[in-house]
């Protein structure tokens, strides 16, 4: 996990608060569409699409997040989906739902 200004990331980050903090974090071996699963499960709601597979965005109460994908290299030939997920939101807020996403990214990718 990584954290970093919201304002440098600003073409692709959500919109933030006064306040907020960005946080990065990446899982292989799980498609964006789980990713967005997990968020609305936990008091999220996509935005722009009813399709969690299409999902971009996912806003919940004091937090954002952008979700991307890509296929990298984990090793010689193999390669796996890794999803990022860019988290902007209240300080208090990300402490409770961070572990909380770990938790199911990490059993996702097994």
């Amino acid at each position: 996990m990584t954290e970093s200004n919201p304002n440098s990331d600003a073409e692709t980050l959500p919109p933030t608060e006064d306040g907020w903090v960005h946080k990065t974090v990446a899982y292989r071996g799980i498609s964006r569409r789980l990713a967005a699963h997990y968020l609305v499960n936990l008091g999220g709601e996509l935005v722009g699409t009813d399709d969690p597979a299409e999902a971009t965005r996912v806003d919940g109460d004091g937090w954002r997040v952008a979700l991307s994908a890509e296929k990298v290299t984990a090793a010689a030939s193999i390669r796996l989906t890794e999803v990022t997920a860019e988290f902007v939101g209240d300080p208090d807020v990300l402490d409770g739902l961070l572990p909380k996403y770990r938790q199911k990214a990490m059993r996702a990718g097994g």
